[in-house]
């Protein structure tokens, strides 16, 4: 916080305070608007990450004749996260709307790919239940935004 008085000749005074955030705050606002578009802000865009990487970890396990399951599966969760960046960017709502329903879709047909990946025991239960929980909260989000 910072203080300046002018006074003048015929006496009258004026006092201007500014307040000035540490410096440790000017940073972390400056950094991480610089370092991060609008949409990679959103709790939903990160929790798409999130199950983007378990997808990964997912299909980098699975046994060989299974290619077309982890294709499958990868661009659908790909697609959950760039129709959420799109959504973002978009200047009408309803476009923004459009965006996030194909989002949520492609959300769905991903819990649908972890589904059948389980019941042909592809993957393990702990696996399953950490994507199923960060697609359940996706498609929350996702049916809030729309």
């Amino acid at each position: 916080m910072t203080w300046s008085w002018s006074w003048s000749t015929t006496l009258t005074a004026t006092a201007t305070w500014r307040w000035t955030p540490p410096l440790t705050q000017l940073r972390r606002r400056q950094v991480e608007t610089l370092s991060m578009l609008s949409f990679q802000r959103l709790d939903v865009y990160q929790r798409a990450i999130e199950f983007l990487a378990v997808v990964y970890d997912i299909v980098e396990g699975l046994p060989r004749g299974n290619a077309d399951r982890a294709d499958q599966l990868t661009r659908s969760a790909e697609s959950v996260v760039r129709n959420i960046a799109e959504g973002a960017g978009r200047w009408s709502e309803a476009d923004s709307a459009n965006r996030y329903k194909i989002a949520r879709g492609d959300a769905m047909e991903c819990a649908a790919s972890l589904d059948v990946m389980k019941l042909r025991k592809l993957i393990t239960a702990e696996c399953y239940d950490r994507g199923l929980r960060l697609l359940e909260a996706v498609v929350a989000m996702l049916t809030k935004m729309i």
